[in-house]
């Protein structure tokens, strides 16, 4: 009897192992995440200008699509953002095609001697994905930002 209460624990035990592979193998890539990401720095383009450059905290990072807002965060004391977005919601190839990072925060409330009326503005790229468990993240970074010079 007991020979075949172990068989049965066997066989059970090795079903849920097949289950469990086929399920990361399958449903971890639908469970999918988007991530856009980046440092903004405090300088006329928000690029790195040499080893010493400051960031720009504070600053308000809007993920605008088609022109209208679909994300928005606030970078750290780092310069740093992060959003996380839903990709039921976006495909990922019109992240690249059809929005675009904007900060409106003025760049004087970061450096008095830099404009305080404008936006940086960049477009997105990808840089690949990674697989965490059961998670399939998309990673997404700014590929430049530029200033443009808005009228009030």
């Amino acid at each position: 009897m007991s020979v075949v209460f172990v068989m049965c624990v066997l066989i059970l035990s090795a079903s849920m192992v097949a289950e469990a592979q086929l399920l990361n193998g399958i449903v971890g890539p639908l469970l999918g995440l988007i991530r856009v990401q980046g440092t903004i720095f405090c300088t006329a383009n928000g690029r790195v200008n040499g080893t010493s450059t400051p960031v720009f905290s504070n600053a308000v990072v809007q993920l605008q699509c088609n022109g209208n807002v679909v994300s928005s965060t606030t970078t750290n004391n780092g310069g740093v953002f992060s959003m996380v977005l839903d990709p039921v919601q976006f495909l990922l190839s019109s992240l690249q095609s059809e929005c675009k990072l904007v900060v409106n925060t003025p760049l004087s409330s970061c450096n008095a001697t830099l404009p305080s009326v404008g936006a940086l503005i960049s477009s997105l790229q990808s840089i690949g994905s990674i697989v965490s468990g059961l998670l399939h993240i998309n990673n997404f970074v700014p590929t430049g930002f530029n200033f443009i010079q808005t009228l009030n």
